[in-house]
Parts: C-alpha cells; sequence; structure tokens
C-alpha cells in the first residue's frame, strides 16, 4: 500500500515508518524536517511540510492509499488537534477514506482505565494541555466521514517490539501496567490496515 505517515520523525511515528518499509509498504514521510529520518530505502519519500498549513496536507495526499497519523504535541499546543483537523479535511478533499489515528489511553471512555497517578497529577495538572489537545483531535477523527481507526496507547517505553499486549480492553480491565513500547504501537497501528475490527472503534493499547 502508498501509506502516508504524519509525525513521522516522532518517537511512534519512526517506528510506523520503519516497520511499514518492512513490511514492503510505499512510504512518503511528511514532517517538518524528514530528513530527520535518516532512512535510506527506495520505497521511502520525504516529503516536507506543516501540518497547520492544508495545502501542503493536501498536496501530500496525492496517490496515497491510506494515512496514519502520530502528531507530537508541538510547541503551540495545538498541533494534534489543528494538524489533524487538516488531515481530515484533506483527506475527505482527495477521497482517501482510510485513517489510522494514534491519541492516548485516558479519552472518553477509556479514563476508567487510567490509575490516580495519570488522572489526577500527569492529565490533571501536568498535561492538561496536552489531554485537551487529544480529546479535541479524537472528535475531528470521530466527526468526519472517513474510515476511522483511533489508537489509544498507555505511556510510552523504548522497550523492543513484543507483539504481546492487550488490546481492546474494557474500562474495568484489570492488571494493566499503562505503559506500551512505541515499537509496538506502530505495530497495532500498522495491523488495522488489513484488520478492520475496530473500525470507527478507538481501542486501548497497554500491557
Amino acid at each position: 500500500m502508498k501509506l502516508l505517515v504524519f509525525g513521522a520523525t516522532g518517537s511512534v511515528g519512526r517506528h510506523v515508518v520503519e516497520q511499514a518499509l518492512a513490511q514492503g509498504h510505499t512510504v512518503t514521510a511528511f514532517a517538518r524536517n524528514p530528513q530527520k529520518l535518516d532512512i535510506q530505502n527506495p520505497h521511502l519519500q520525504l516529503f516536507q511540510g506543516d501540518v497547520m498549513d492544508f495545502p501542503t496536507v493536501e498536496r501530500a495526499m496525492q496517490g496515497q492509499d491510506a494515512v496514519l497519523c502520530s502528531l507530537g504535541a508541538g510547541r503551540n499546543g495545538v498541533i494534534r488537534s489543528e494538524g489533524t483537523r487538516h488531515i481530515v479535511q484533506a483527506m475527505e478533499k482527495v477521497s482517501i477514506s482510510r485513517l489510522i489515528c494514534q491519541t492516548t489511553l485516558g479519552i472518553g471512555d477509556s479514563r476508567d482505565n487510567l490509575d490516580f497517578f495519570w488522572k489526577y497529577i500527569m492529565f490533571g495538572l501536568l498535561l492538561r494541555p496536552a489531554y485537551a489537545d487529544h480529546v479535541a483531535q479524537e472528535t475531528y477523527v470521530t466527526q468526519s466521514n472517513l474510515d476511522w481507526t483511533i489508537v489509544r496507547p498507555a505511556a510510552f517505553t523504548d522497550e523492543p517490539q513484543t507483539e504481546a499486549y492487550l488490546h481492546g480492553f474494557p474500562a474495568d480491565q484489570q492488571g494493566l501496567t499503562l505503559t506500551i513500547s512505541r515499537a509496538d504501537v506502530a505495530d497495532f497501528m500498522l495491523q488495522q490496515l488489513q484488520d478492520h475490527t475496530y473500525l470507527h472503534k478507538a481501542p486501548g493499547l497497554s500491557y
């Protein structure tokens, strides 16, 4: 498939790019400075652009089969939400339907999966703006006409890919570590390209 990856130089996006190439996909890596990837592959196209600039986002969509979004926080606190709004609008305009968008565990009905520390210290105080940005981001996705899947990972680690993680668990799931490796997040996101079990759903992801 021809995949367009937003946030391609980020901590999760980089894994998405690497794993997608290893699986034989053709990848367009969209980033402000895509050269930071430092990956040499004939099936990789670097696309320099700002997700806050709609015409650039629309131009990157040409000829793509699916879009994977793993945007970082950025500097102004609304990159995830406003950038995703541009992505959604551009996809609808050029008739690309499949979107896999990474947000965070704790949004919506997955809030009950969090412990006290994450509910009230991290998302309640320290990361409140980031949490609000993710909430708005999900709203743009769920209100779209796209074939979307939202992936809600727990806290990231740098551990290797295991493929041994829980996904789509209920809000009262017991025994979650509330951690997941970035490599496993990328693995799950790419699985959604072929598996529509979570079409129009927002599965959580954790060990």
